[in-house]
């Protein structure tokens, strides 16, 4: 391990910058090895600094300075001091002045796809969260808002396409035409990280947007030459989002043009630079050949993420990196609720809560937990986490539900009036919320400083003489890293009382007040509810739509389960209800595996699954996610000590098999019926139908039958979009089998002329469970098509490996960590965000049995003792290692 321990930032020591940037002119001369940046920067003191004669501070890295200025006089050398990571100008003037800078950057040589660099020739920029001192001497932080006029010149042939952010002010040609210039000019004051540009010899469709006032944009998409055809669902996509913005937010855009480019190689999915965003490629890219459904669906919610971030990100950003939450987390609850307008809003509920529990509720209960605003860091790009954007979401929506729509509202309404053009904190937030509701919502800031999953116990006791049921609730908070002792949280519990008919029994407590909203507001430790008027014994439906990012504990019996499977009204109750009596079934198979018996048989749980699966009046897509079964990580997430993954792996391969042989009709007869009639289309009802197709097919597949391989094999043979085709390589290839190889070759020739499509076939052999899996993988690493530079292919092939195929990356030898923990080393190199992302994989690894736990942890410390270790890796294996 580097001997030079990074030192960590702490929110306790923010203190204001000592000095502004009221304006940025830039001129940049791109060239691939040796691109020249002109910066003048228009300073001045900050009044809300200490006082005192500071020295200018600026950020950068990476950089040849070739000149420096101030108010046009160079300075001399003693004048500045330049370190690898700063330049500091001790005594700069007491008067506002114009710091000028050169400095030039190897765009090629930028392997870790921060600041500018060049993606299959194309030049582009990502500047969150510090990339923008690898492009010039800055004060790199967020709370440092300027308005930006950029000067782009090119070679005309390399970069005919030269975009910026804000509006076009000025193009032209050079040399006779052998360079081109733009000239990009962005009103809105905006932190460096949001700074962007591209050029390139791009193609792009155009189209047009009128706002609610009556104003007309022009919108443009930049893809490579010849994948125009695919730009078309982004574009769609992207004009939905305008307009609904408008109407549930009020949120008119603000510049004459709105550009999304998409390149190959981006550290992240996208990017909300101000009128610029950059995306990776997957997902802009999508047609019914080459995207599946969920390709689709994912184009559709990260443009509107990227869209809905121009208002919360961009015209009011976040004061300082730990309040990254007020961003992320506040856009993903609105890309959310969109995607619910747009879709199925029990569907996207169910979605967006498989998400949280895969991914956040590990990260909760491990030794990465951290609050939803972190109190501390080494790495700022380690906490773009499912805690703080996915979580920090699940509170944004508590706050919704606390206050209800019309307050709710208000409270948005007034945050936007309030902070625009500012860097705002969580306490500016919450705020506007108490200002325009009028509740007191301290208790519930605690959201955002304690750490962990709570859980809620809960207990219903019913007493037939009184007609009363007692509903008892206590909130058990764990301890997490740094963090032994926890107070009581504001948590909103929404329920139902479900009398024998199905219907909801009225929710009226002592003293005869009715909770119309079915939302206890729960803020003890512990405190019992008590229910009158009710003449026969309810089943409770608890945490209704998800209300609270919580663990629920009760004590429901199969029957009572099987009840709200079948007439809970409450939709994502009755998936729950499904998914919480699939798992009871998974953790007894493990444990009497684990004790040499047979797992359990589960054929009243299939019997009853058939039966709601049956109710065509549902929702294909609905009937498509009571079809899946939870995934061996959420049974080891529940079992969650001493976990055997090869034991998870049996007990849900047998449920799965006793699901197939108990409702096989059944499935049969959906798969038969589902084919979506007419040529293909991504919306809602025909992806709904497709989902359910397939989700029958994969029980169907477990059966292992002949007849179940060759419906497999036809299915993919017979495949007319990319949906179908890919979800049968993927079964086909969990199968040993001529037919795995044969689907395997036929794909590969098929698709490895495009680079998108290509990481599906990685993907389907690294998901593989079969024994060979880690071989073949080994070997992919090595195949032409596979480039370690390429974070899209290190996700698609080692990343799904270690997070998506428990049973091989926890391998009992060790060797699926030993793998990964080699390649993380290789990555740490050239692209640190990349490799400590790849980390996160060994996040459960003090769950595991001791044998794989101990092996686990030794190939954590071959990390750890790696010289000249990143500050990213380094953060996330010290964590990993000592929490």
């Amino acid at each position: 391990m580097t001997t030079d321990t990074p030192r960590p930032i702490s929110l306790s020591d923010y203190r204001p910058p000592d000095y502004l940037v009221d304006h940025v002119n830039l001129s940049v001369a791109l060239d691939p090895t040796h691109t020249r940046v002109a910066a003048s920067l228009t300073v001045r003191r900050n009044p809300a600094a200490a006082g005192g004669a500071a020295p200018l501070v600026l950020d950068g890295e990476h950089l040849e300075l070739e000149s420096i200025a101030i108010d046009g006089k160079p300075l001399a050398a003693r004048a500045y001091e330049r370190t690898e990571t700063s330049l500091t100008i001790p005594r700069p003037p007491a008067k506002p002045f114009v710091l000028e800078t050169v400095t030039i950057i190897n765009p090629d040589a930028n392997k870790a796809l921060s600041g500018l660099y060049r993606s299959r020739g194309i030049y582009c920029t990502q500047c969150e969260a510090e990339g923008f001192r690898r492009i010039t001497y800055f004060l790199d932080r967020p709370d440092v808002l300027a308005t930006y006029t950029c000067r782009i010149e090119a070679d005309a042939k390399e970069a005919p396409v030269l975009l910026g952010n804000g509006n076009p002010a000025e193009r032209g040609s050079l040399d006779r035409g052998r360079r081109r210039y733009a000239v990009w000019e962005d009103p809105h004051p905006k932190p460096c990280y949001l700074f962007a540009l591209v050029g390139g010899d791009l193609s792009s469709i155009a189209g047009k947007f009128t706002t609610m006032s009556g104003r007309e944009v022009d919108l443009g998409i930049y893809v490579e030459h010849g994948k125009e055809s695919r730009a078309h669902w982004a574009m769609d996509s992207l004009k939905r989002s305008m307009r609904w913005d408008e109407t549930r937010f009020g949120r008119e855009y603000d510049l004459d043009v709105f550009n999304i480019v998409a390149v190959s190689d981006f550290n992240m999915g996208a990017m909300e630079n101000k009128g610029l965003n950059i995306f990776n490629d997957r997902l802009v890219l999508a047609s019914a050949d080459t995207a599946t459904d969920t390709s689709f669906e994912h184009v559709e919610a990260v443009v509107a993420h990227e869209y809905f971030h121009n208002w919360t990100g961009n015209r009011i950003t976040c004061r300082d990196w730990f309040q990254l939450c007020l961003k992320e987390g506040l856009t993903v609850y609105r890309d959310q609720e969109f995607s619910s307008d747009e879709r199925s809003r029990a569907v996207q509920r169910i979605a967006d809560v498989r998400n949280l529990r895969a991914l956040q509720f590990p990260e909760d209960a491990g030794p990465l937990a951290h609050p939803v605003r972190p109190e501390s860091y080494i790495e700022i790009n380690n906490f773009y986490t499912p805690t703080v954007y996915e979580k920090g979401a699940e509170v944004v929506r508590m706050i919704a539900t606390i206050l209800g729509e019309r307050d709710f509202r208000r409270g948005m309404d007034l945050y936007f009036e309030r902070h625009d053009g500012e860097a705002a904190t969580i306490e500016d937030f919450l705020a506007c919320f108490a200002d325009a509701s009028g509740r007191d919502l301290s208790q519930f800031k605690l959201w955002y400083s304690q750490a962990g999953t709570p859980e809620l116990v809960c207990q219903l006791a019913y007493d037939r003489a009184a007609k009363t049921a007692a509903l008892t609730v206590e909130q058990v908070h764990k301890p997490t890293p740094g963090q032994p002792k926890k107070e009581p949280l504001h948590i909103p519990l929404r329920l139902g009382l479900v009398g024998p008919n199905g219907a909801d029994q009225d929710l009226v407590v002592d003293g005869g007040s009715r909770i119309d909203d079915g939302v206890l507001h729960l803020t003890k430790r512990k405190e019992t509810f008590r229910f009158t008027g009710l003449g026969s014994r309810p089943v409770p439906s608890l945490l209704r739509g998800f209300s609270a990012p919580v663990n629920l504990t009760i004590d429901l019996s199969d029957r009572d389960l099987e009840f709200l499977m079948a007439r809970d009204r409450d939709e994502f109750n009755r998936w729950q209800a499904a998914n919480t009596y699939a798992t009871r079934i998974l953790v007894q198979s493990v444990a009497a595996l684990a004790e040499g018996k047979r797992a359990t048989r589960g054929t009243a749980f299939a019997k009853a699954l058939g039966e709601t699966i049956a109710d065509d009046n549902l929702e294909p897509a609905y009937r498509a996610e009571l079809l899946k079964l939870p995934s061996q990580s959420d049974i080891a997430r529940e079992i969650a000590r001493n976990v055997d993954p090869s034991l998870v792996y049996r007990a849900h391969r047998h449920l799965s098999k006793t699901v197939a042989a108990t409702i096989g009709d059944t499935l049969e007869r959906i798969y038969k019926s589902s084919a979506p009639k007419g040529p293909y289309s991504p919306d809602a009802r025909s992806a709904g139908l497709r989902a359910l197709r397939n989700a029958a097919l994969t029980i169907l597949s477990a059966r292992g039958e002949d007849e179940d391989v060759t419906r497999l094999s036809k299915h993919f043979a017979s495949a007319s979009n990319m949906t179908d085709e890919a979800h049968a390589l993927v079964l086909l290839a969990a199968e040993a089998g001529p037919e795995r190889e044969k689907a395997l070759a036929r794909f590969h020739d098929r698709w490895q002329g495009d680079h998108l499509v290509i990481d599906t076939w990685f993907m389907a052999q690294a998901v593989s469970p079969l024994d060979g899996t880690l071989a073949a993988v080994q070997a992919l690493t090595r195949h032409p098509l596979f480039n370690l530079e390429t974070p899209n292919k290190v996700r698609a092939l080692i990343g799904n490996f270690a997070l998506g195929n428990p049973l091989q990356f926890n391998r009992p030898d060790g060797a699926g960590y030993s793998f990964v923990a080699a390649e993380v080393l290789e990555l740490d190199r050239f692209n640190p965000q990349v490799a400590a992302r790849m980390l996160s994989s060994f996040r459960s690894w003090r769950s595991l049995e001791p044998t794989r736990r101990a092996l686990a942890k030794r190939a954590l410390e071959t990390v750890a003792e790696s010289p000249d270790l990143s500050r990213d890796a380094y953060e996330i294996v010290t964590k990993m290692l000592n929490a």
